[in-house]
């Protein structure tokens, strides 16, 4: 007589945004109970704290004691020092965000992540209560850092890439301003629009891919073999120009993801004998002070810097001074800013 066995996985352990979740809380109000935070309402506290009894949840870390207030926030890049000297992009965001820093009264502290070891250095510092929240620009991908176990108020430029994302961010309609653009060329009469698409890994490369691709949708026009990407780079802009060129000779406008791509773009353009805009039409994004040195003046996506740094810092006050703000995504508008190039 034979007898079957049945081999059963071992539970999974629950996981702080099981608690979370439970308690009807947010993954980092979780986190600051659990770090012993002293920023969280007595009520609340008792919300995880019943949720974590009721999942089993066993803490991996013992409780932190509260920290005084820094005083500072940390404005975190997530692009090497070279890319970001040479980015107008970055400078035009930090100038931007430094303007709105309350009254002188809160420092600014400037970072840059290049790679998993920079990842590992910012987390320590982020944690060992030298600010009191970060502000995170140009995220590839899903961010290798715990954000939320770090007890600390956090807001992205940008959508997150990751939808189960937790946090506040800020960003630009980057799917409508480049819908608008290429919107644009096609009731200019072109009918062979290419692109240069950002990054695959950045919300704004996804974003304003998927607004090109609907404005050609809508016009009935194919993308096939129409479209290169690049890393927001100038010279990447110039390669994927030869790589467009190379395989759809035939182009008559390009809509590049930022406006150092499109100054690639144009380079590009002029070295294989096209006239900018009467063969080939360029639009950039970004409305960078480069737009208007490029020959001939480019046309672009503005994206309203001044308004996102303004968000983003009353977005971070906000959670700073009140840990349990549930987090939220702004958007806020562009504009096609229409010059020589288009």
């Amino acid at each position: 007589m034979s007898s079957t066995q049945t081999m059963l996985s071992p539970p999974v352990p629950p996981t702080l945004a099981d608690v979370a979740k439970l308690a009807g809380v947010s993954c980092a109000t979780a986190s600051r109970v659990l770090t012993g935070s002293a920023r969280v309402r007595p009520e609340t506290r008792r919300q995880v704290e019943v949720a974590m009894a009721d999942l089993g949840y066993v803490r991996h870390r013992a409780p932190r004691a509260p920290r005084a207030r820094a005083g500072s926030i940390a404005f975190v890049v997530c692009e090497d020092n070279m890319r970001v000297f040479a980015d107008p992009f970055f400078a035009r965001m930090l100038w931007s965000i430094s303007r709105e820093r309350v009254s002188g009264d809160i420092q600014l502290v400037m970072l840059t992540i290049r790679s998993s070891h920079d990842y590992r250095t910012v987390a320590r510092y982020l944690g060992a209560g030298h600010v009191d929240g970060a502000l995170f620009v140009s995220v590839h991908g899903r961010l290798p850092l715990e954000l939320d176990h770090l007890g600390l108020p956090i807001v992205l430029v940008g959508r997150p890439m990751d939808p189960r994302a937790s946090m506040s961010y800020v960003d630009a309609d980057n799917v409508g301003g480049a819908e608008r653009a290429v919107r644009y060329l096609v009731e200019q009469g072109r009918t062979c629009i290419a692109t240069v698409a950002g990054p695959a890994d950045m919300n704004a490369g996804v974003d304003r891919l998927v607004g090109y691709r609907k404005a050609l949708a809508a016009a009935g026009q194919s993308d096939t073999g129409m479209i290169a990407y690049g890393d927001f780079g100038r010279v990447s802009g110039e390669h994927a120009t030869y790589r467009i060129l190379d395989s759809r000779p035939g182009v008559d406008a390009v809509f590049a993801a930022s406006d150092l791509m499109a100054a690639g773009v144009l380079r590009a353009l002029r070295r294989r004998g096209r006239r900018v805009p009467e063969d080939v039409a360029v639009i950039g994004f970004d409305d960078s002070p480069l737009a208007q040195q490029t020959s001939p003046q480019l046309t672009t996506v503005r994206q309203p810097m001044d308004a996102m740094g303004a968000r983003m810092v009353a977005e971070l006050l906000g959670l700073i001074a009140d840990p349990e703000k549930p987090p939220s995504g702004v958007v806020l508008d562009t504009k096609l800013v229409l010059r020589g190039s288009a």
